[in-house]
């Protein structure tokens, strides 16, 4: 029997704000997944020490306070210089449609907007992350 897949669910800088991640946290849970949720005002060195340490699939990373293009990337900078390059990378918050793709490029495999269905949330860290416990 594989383990279940295991999520980090990050909020990182001076965002204060996380009830749609505790929503995330909780639907993906709910959805067969372990969790682990950081808490708020999380430098992006604690979030990669707590994927590590936690040994996660991927890492859902809430940005909401318009820090989304230092934060994510330098969180994919430190997962990559910590051998932990294969942690999937995913996020959402409120993030301008026109800097999507500058995240796609910068390692983000996904970003959900506002609205974004749960369903489609769940279906793509168990599609996603769960590449890393099939291995």
């Amino acid at each position: 029997m594989a383990r279940p897949i295991r999520i980090l669910v990050a909020k990182a800088g001076l965002d204060g704000h996380d009830r749609g991640a505790k929503v995330i946290a909780r639907a993906l849970r709910d959805a067969g997944f372990e969790v682990i949720y950081t808490g708020l005002h999380q430098t992006p060195e604690q979030v990669v020490e707590a994927a590590i340490q936690e040994d996660v699939d991927g890492i859902g990373l809430s940005v909401l306070s318009g820090a989304h293009m230092t934060l994510f990337p330098r969180i994919k900078e430190l997962l990559d210089k910590d051998g932990a390059s294969d942690v999937v990378l995913f996020g959402g918050g409120t993030i301008p449609n026109e800097d999507i793709e500058a995240l796609r490029e910068a390692g983000v495999a996904a970003v959900f907007t506002p609205g974004a269905p749960i369903a489609g949330i769940v279906d793509f860290v168990r599609r996603e992350c769960g590449k890393r416990v099939e291995v």
